[in-house]
């Protein structure tokens, strides 16, 4: 873990010391560029993000387990400079096709207006980026599986 990880983990440790056995599953950041990074950060930090979405398709095609809701294991959210503001774990992980994602989960994840109709936007233009990217092909985005994860924010710099 690097030296400013180390030191936010150690942090959190001191200032929540009753998540002292829970272990960071991965650092990470949202988004797909710095800017992105640092403005879902910002939602995370103001309390406004408490979901997120990702393509079942891409754990495959890069043979990652599937999120999973772990009491003792935790994430460190990364901004776009890689500097971590939260340690957040998961509270509900579950499986929907693109085209039946709610309305709900559309405003949990905090973005834009809020509604499911920005958020179908945005995720396809996203995930179309993405594959493209990544070389995955053949994809249809609307009935594709979606990992939908919804996480609590346990502690923030």
């Amino acid at each position: 873990m690097e030296e400013n990880l180390q030191l936010f983990w150690h942090q959190f440790k001191v200032a929540r010391p009753e998540y002292k056995s829970v272990t960071v599953g991965s650092a990470w950041s949202f988004g797909d560029s710095k800017e992105m990074a640092d403005q879902l950060a910002k939602l995370v930090l103001s309390g406004e993000k408490t979901a997120t979405a990702s393509a079942k398709v891409e754990y495959e095609v890069n043979n990652e387990p599937l999120p999973e809701v772990e009491a003792n294991r935790v994430d460190i959210v990364l901004d776009g400079s890689n500097q971590p503001v939260a340690i957040i774990r998961n509270t509900h992980v579950y499986l929907i096709p693109f085209n039946e994602v709610t309305a709900s989960h559309a405003y949990k994840e905090g973005e834009g207006d809020k509604s499911l109709d920005y958020w179908r936007k945005e995720h396809r233009e996203f995930w179309m980026r993405s594959f493209k990217e990544q070389a995955i092909f053949g994809v249809d985005i609307d009935t594709m599986d979606v990992v939908c994860e919804e996480f609590e924010v346990l502690w923030a710099k």
